[in-house]
């Protein structure tokens, strides 16, 4: 599997050559480094060990210290695991760049949700309100639960109640990739993906495979249209 962390721009449009609009997410992924490479015979399984964006090294502790020296780098902020072989050329030390994933490449993307703080049924769960007037009293309240979730004198789980909204880790899979620049460490994913602007994503290689993968569509080069 091959896996980069980036941070969430944004989303913007792009235009194809033959017209199309794609929305599309940008993510900015500066160079990710391989701070550790696990094997087969020292570890059981094949993985690396990636860090993304620098932190003051008085905020690593001494065994992550010892991490970062081996690998010749500063301490990062964001450390990830990735399994599988498609990495395995990759050495301690190494940097990982966008260019891994090429235009076209299906994807999954995992972030963090934005959280909404504690939200009542009907932002959290769509319920329907009750009437407005003729003085019900029973407005955005998620009414009785003594009929379908409590029997036996408890709550049974599952039962959709007030509480917190958001702030989960959620995978949007099979993404297309659209556009990928090196020099300016950006990704352009086609559609949304979890989270805020500015917060922090990891692209994977996508583990279902597609019958139908659409074919990858040449943008619209303005620089060049420009000179």
């Amino acid at each position: 599997m091959k896996a980069i962390i980036g941070r969430k721009i944004g989303m913007t449009q792009v235009f194809a050559t033959d017209g199309t609009m794609i929305p599309v997410t940008v993510v900015e992924a500066l160079p990710n480094v391989v701070l550790q490479k696990k094997t087969i015979e020292k570890d059981g399984y094949e993985a690396l060990k990636i860090g993304f964006e620098d932190k003051r090294e008085n905020l690593a502790s001494k065994p992550e210290q010892g991490l970062y020296k081996n690998a010749k780098t500063s301490p990062k902020k964001f450390i990830r695991e990735i399994k599988g072989n498609e990495l395995a050329s990759f050495n301690v030390g190494d940097a990982v760049n966008p260019s891994i994933f090429k235009i076209g490449e299906i994807v999954d993307v995992q972030g963090v949700s934005k959280g909404k703080g504690f939200s009542g049924v009907i932002k959290r769960y769509g319920f329907q309100r009750g009437p407005s007037a003729h003085g019900s009293g029973f407005h955005r309240g998620i009414g009785s639960i003594a009929t379908y979730g409590r029997t036996n004198n408890r709550i049974h789980p599952g039962i959709g109640m007030p509480g917190h909204h958001g702030n989960y880790t959620r995978t949007i899979q099979n993404l297309t990739v659209v556009a990928v620049d090196d020099e300016k460490h950006a990704i352009l994913i086609k559609g949304a993906i979890p989270g805020a602007n500015k917060s922090i994503v990891t692209i994977k290689s996508a583990v279902k495979t597609m019958k139908n993968v659409p074919a990858a569509k040449t943008l619209v080069d303005y620089e060049a249209a420009g000179k």
